[in-house]
């Protein structure tokens, strides 16, 4: 989708200048690594997490070039990886009840460090060492041990090997996909982490297992690698921001921050993250400013001053500052910092710093100025991943996460002989290897989408390529690669180093390709994905209805039952397609309760032979015209979906008529073997059998009594044994 929801604005925050929360001081090579690792031993499949405390500094610990660090594995049978490492800043978290939903207080604890992260396939002993690389020298650890022992851990989600267009796992199991969008997540949305949670497991309760992630929302939601600022917002970016004083014409100066005007103008502080604080704890705040003659700046927090107002010792020149104060008793939000000017004259501000204690981990990390965009990782929000890939993990849910922030790279992608194309792809680069180092030992992880619908005209096959080598050479457990674009892109789905075609379409009133027939319009939508992609799974990832303008249809919540989301399931269930339409309208899903449209359909898919079976667009026909069959067919086999053509979500709530009930109506499917097959009609509200009827191939097709129904109505027909 194009659009995306303006949080409104809350107030909290700061930072310190990118780099000052390294910890150590000495070169690492001077002293031994001991390597730890989370267990001596754990189950296949099950997450096991090396520390490498290396005791150095470090300008950016993300830059893999400054500092290239992994871990090396030993294995059953000679077998040898290598994974790469990541930095990370560990946090605890709680939920906190504020209004009607729970608040997320996220909070950085103990100091950063080098961390990797791994699932073994095979059981039995492993060794592993972590080796490091930077411009001082290099280095290597003394091994450590560990166990994999049998679990029922079903592995990783792959492109069958014996049917590619649908998915499967590593014990061989089908997986077909059945779920919706979850994209915005974060402390200003209407889903924020504790609600996601809770949605994981209704839809788990209801048998879907797939959901289609963002980490690329840039500041109104979860972003990885994203301008998130407490001095404004992307959608009216006008900050505050001077090159230093005495330094107005050096373009490449380092910035700081201004405050000029009348007395008593005012100057928030804004993350995009609550700024989370212990309550009966005592914090210093701290920076240095520098004021013209007879300015000051008054400093306040949570509305109140933080002791007298600050101004440079003499005029014209930086001076440090440094204030403190405790929070109180049940303070567990720093719900304001501001600066007030007071007199005539001009003040700039830098390394503002608010921290627990000396050595403890930054708090204003926003503040930052002159903090890289590309290149840092915000550990708040990689945190919040941390831990959507492992509610994932306990619901049964495969996530398809979309990664790079597409703002920050498609102006650099207009030309893939640039030297901007030459760096895009290279900090590409190192943002895959962040998130291939932290989450790749997920089985919950099903894919990495690149981007979220960047401009299909882009001279992209480049940069999918060049990725895709790199992909292959860090990610040792193979993860599924994907892309989207705002318009079909044909060169995308044929692109050997996509694994997965998907498309996104919604039902608008000027739509060229159908508005008022939902499942015309994704078989059609199918069969264009399925051209260009023959041999690889193709998805509908994002769908719904929608305005002229790309946002929510009002007829959304006109159709109370939900009747054009049920039909969109099942008609894509049985399109070829290896998962259902991913419906994009996830908060009015939930308002709705539309959950309990995914159980029904879980439960007919469940014994589907998706890789096995050879399936292929059902040969079915019905004897009446009012009904459209849609299904899939392999030699014995077949699962069909009758839809009653007068069922149209138009047709129902737009033009407010109730479909006429089919009575007397028969199906013929051709192509099936000869031989005796049984089959069972299905309630798809009520996800079960309706009545069960045997029949006869000979050299005539398979004909079949349809019950009566007025909606729709499902079958499977399968060889009677």
């Amino acid at each position: 989708m194009r659009t995306r929801r303006t949080p409104s604005v809350s107030l909290f925050g700061g930072v310190l200048a990118f780099g000052l929360w390294l910890h150590g001081a000495c070169g690492q090579a001077e002293a031994a690594v001991e390597l730890k690792v989370s267990a001596a031993k754990v189950g296949q499949y099950e997450k096991v997490e090396f520390s490498i405390p290396l005791d150095a500094q470090y300008r950016n610990p993300f830059d893999s070039d400054e500092v290239d660090v992994r871990v090396e594995l030993f294995g059953p049978g000679g077998a040898v990886l290598s994974v790469p490492a990541f930095w990370c800043q560990d946090h605890q978290r709680r939920q906190i009840p504020r209004g009607e939903k729970k608040a997320d207080w996220i909070y950085p604890v103990g100091p950063a460090g080098f961390r990797a992260r791994f699932a073994a396939a095979q059981t039995g002993t492993y060794t592993a060492t972590a080796t490091w690389k930077d411009a001082s020298g290099s280095g290597r650890s003394e091994p450590v041990r560990f166990e994999v022992t049998p679990s029922q851990r079903t592995g990783f989600v792959r492109a069958s090997k014996r049917d590619p267009r649908f998915l499967e796992l590593d014990n061989g199991q089908p997986l077909f996909l059945i779920g919706e969008n979850l994209a915005f997540i974060g402390p200003t949305q209407y889903v924020n982490l504790s609600r996601a949670e809770d949605i994981f497991g209704k839809l788990a309760a209801n048998g879907a297992n797939f959901l289609r992630v963002w980490t690329c929302c840039e500041d109104w939601a979860t972003a990885i690698e994203a301008r998130k600022s407490a001095w404004g917002r992307s959608w009216g970016w006008k900050p505050p921001f001077v090159h230093m004083p005495g330094q107005e014409n050096d373009l490449k100066a380092p910035k700081c921050i201004k405050l000029a005007g009348e007395s008593g103008k005012t100057l928030d502080l804004n993350p995009s993250q609550p700024l989370a604080v212990r309550p009966n704890t005592r914090y210093t705040f701290s920076g240095r400013i520098r004021t013209e003659s007879g300015a000051r700046v008054q400093a306040s927090a949570r509305n109140a001053p933080l002791g007298e107002p600050l101004a440079s010792q003499p005029a014209e020149t930086w001076t440090a500052f440094q204030r403190e104060f405790t929070t109180g008793p049940s303070e567990q939000f720093l719900d304001r910092i501001a600066f007030r000017l007071e007199g005539p004259g001009a003040a700039w501000l830098d390394a503002l710093s608010l921290r627990e204690a000396a050595h403890a981990p930054e708090l204003l990390w926003e503040a930052a100025v002159n903090r890289p965009i590309r290149g840092y990782y915000n550990q708040i929000d990689c945190f919040v991943v941390d831990r959507l890939v492992e509610a994932a993990d306990e619901h049964g849910i495969y996530l398809q996460l979309c990664l790079i922030t597409r703002d920050l790279y498609m102006n650099s992608l207009k030309d893939d002989k640039s030297p901007e194309y030459e760096q895009a792809i290279r900090d590409a680069r190192k943002m895959l290897r962040y998130c291939v180092a932290r989450w790749s030992y997920a089985t919950s992880v099903a894919a990495w989408e690149y981007w979220n619908e960047i401009n299909p005209g882009l001279p992209t096959d480049r940069f999918y390529a060049e990725l895709g080598r790199y992909y292959e050479e860090i990610d040792p457990f193979h993860h599924l690669r994907v892309t989207s674009t705002w318009a079909p892109s044909p060169k995308d789905w044929r692109h050997p180093q996509l694994d997965v075609a998907q498309l996104h379409h919604y039902l608008r009133p000027e739509s060229k390709e159908g508005f008022k027939d939902e499942v015309a319009v994704v078989l059609e939508r199918t069969q264009l994905l399925r051209k260009d992609a023959p041999r690889k799974p193709i998805l509908l990832a994002e769908f719904g209805l929608a305005d002229n303008k790309w946002g929510l249809s009002p007829y959304m919540k006109q159709d109370a039952a939900q009747g054009h989301f049920h039909n969109c399931l099942w008609a894509s269930a049985l399109s070829g397609a290896c998962g259902t339409t991913q419906f994009w309208w996830w908060e009015t899903l939930d308002q709705q309760n539309a959950y309990r449209h995914y159980r029904p359909l879980a439960r007919f898919l469940a014994d589907v032979p998706f890789t096995t079976a050879g399936l292929k667009e059902a040969a079915a026909t019905v004897s009446t015209e009012e009904v459209r069959p849609v299904g899939l067919q392999g030699s014995d086999c077949a699962y069909v979906w009758l839809f009653h053509r007068q069922a149209t979500w138009w047709n129902q709530v737009v033009d407010k008529k109730t479909p006429t009930e089919v009575r007397g109506a028969t199906l013929e499917i051709r192509g099936l073997k000869p031989g005796a097959y049984r089959a069972v009609w299905w309630d798809t509200y009520e996800g079960k059998p309706l009545r069960e009827q045997t029949a006869a191939v000979t050299s005539k097709p398979l004909r079949l009594e349809i019950p009566a129904f007025s909606r729709d109505i499902a079958c499977k027909i399968v060889a009677a044994k």
